[in-house]
Order: C-alpha cells, then structure tokens, then sequence
C-alpha cells in the first residue's frame, strides 16, 4: 500500500523486497496489462528464485494485479473501463462513509494532519500545473496522504486498510492514462480541506463524488489505455501492444 511506513531494506526477506517492487510496477506502470511474466527473466530482474518469483506472483493474483494462466504461467491483469468504473465506484463508497466518521471525530491534531497533508499535495500541483512532470510518482504519493488525512480519525483499521488497497487499483488506472486534470483538481482539493475544517461533511462527500467521476471521464477520454466513454467495455489493449503485435 501506498502507505507503507520506510523499509528497513537490511531486513527485509528477498520475497518481501520482490512483492514490494513488482506490485509497483504494475500499479506504476512498468509492468504492462497483458504483459506475460516470465519467471526466469523476472528472477534474474528482481534478485529472487523462481519459486519464490511464484509465491509471490500467487500473492498478487489475490490482489488482483495478476492473474494465473495454469501451466501457462502468470501474466499482469489487463484492464478495462467498465472495471475502472467499478473501482472508483467502490472507492467512493468507502471513502464517503470514512469521511463522515472522521469528520465528526477529528481533533485539532487531525486538522493539523490535514492542512499539512493539503500543503504538500498542493506544491506538488502547482510544480504539475507549471509543467514539471517529472515527479509524478511522488505527487501521487502526496495526493493518497491528503486523502487518507481526511479521514484518518475514522476510528477503524479494518476501513483504512481496505481503503488503501481500493486505492492502488484506483492509483493504477491513473497511473496508466497519466491523468493530472489540472486546476480543476487542485481547487477541489482545496475545497475538501476546508470542508474538513468546517466539518462539512456533506460538501466533502459532494466534492468527492465530483473529483472521482470527473477523474475516471477524464481517463476515458484521453488515455491510450483506455477506449473512450460509450464504447464496448471488452478488455483493453493498449495503443503501444498493438503497435508491438502489428
């Protein structure tokens, strides 16, 4: 999960190092949907032994960020837009019910918690804004700590860490289409902060619901991964497999 507290790299198994990096690599993009995942190839990659590679791999399958062909193998789980829409559905409900809770429970250190998350995130924008690219990974990392700030006096673990799991899947699609929708998204981070600060509830889930949907049409529109709104909802291959396989 996003996050995950700093590893301490000297003690962490090769097996836990191994999952650590290849489901970031699916969620960030390096390893395609589609993309066929040889063990040989992937051990030497990754530093770890093939069964170890396979116990791994078994692992992310229950995540659903890949998925077991029997003897043929494993490969990344591929994406589609009616699967894209389900996650930010399923994201949505979550993180309303989390808001509500944590809204009437937050103390002035969560609100704290909140405005130094917000402070971050919203460097990060305006560096994207100012065309710097070049840190997208990190101005995702700072959009989930915004997001988890909001409703981190929840009061319920179970809710969190559930939430955090929906979000790299969420995180994955929007890391595929690359989708930065601009000064759209930073006003409404801007405006859940200070919902949060009214303890406002109602006009967070609002804005919530606007900032999800608007991501996912935005995704549909623009990303190469993904067919445009209205089209069929079969499974997706991107633009540049199709380049490989013409």
């Amino acid at each position: 999960m996003l996050d995950t507290p700093i590893v301490d790299r000297a003690a962490e198994s090769v097996g836990d190092s191994a999952y650590r990096r290849i489901r970031s690599d699916v969620i960030f993009g390096v390893l395609e949907p589609g993309q066929k995942l040889k063990l040989e190839k992937m051990s030497g990659v990754y530093g770890t032994s093939v069964s170890t590679l396979r116990e791994t791999l078994n692992r992310l399958c229950s995540e659903g960020f890949v998925i077991a062909e029997g003897q043929r193998g494993f490969e990344v789980t591929s994406i589609s837009a009616i699967e894209f829409r389900q996650i930010a559905e399923l994201r949505e409900l979550l993180e309303s019910h989390a808001i509500e809770q944590s809204f009437k429970a937050g103390d002035l250190d969560w609100e704290a918690l909140v405005v130094s998350a917000h402070h971050k995130l919203s460097a990060m924008e305006r560096a994207m804004l100012a065309g710097d690219k070049s840190k997208t990974e990190a101005w995702k990392q700072c959009d989930w700590q915004f997001h988890r700030a909001l409703i981190a006096a929840c009061g319920s673990q179970v809710l969190l860490d559930t939430l955090s799991s929906v979000y790299d899947r969420y995180l994955r699609y929007q890391m595929l289409a690359v989708v930065f929708r601009g000064e759209a998204a930073a006003v409404e981070h801007r405006e859940l902060m200070n919902a949060a600060l009214a303890r406002d509830a109602a006009k967070a889930r609002q804005l919530l619901h606007t900032h999800i949907h608007d991501c996912v049409r935005h995704a549909l529109q623009n990303s190469d991964w993904l067919k445009p709104a209205g089209a069929p909802t079969t499974t997706v291959v991107s633009a540049r497999k199709r380049a490989k396989k013409g």
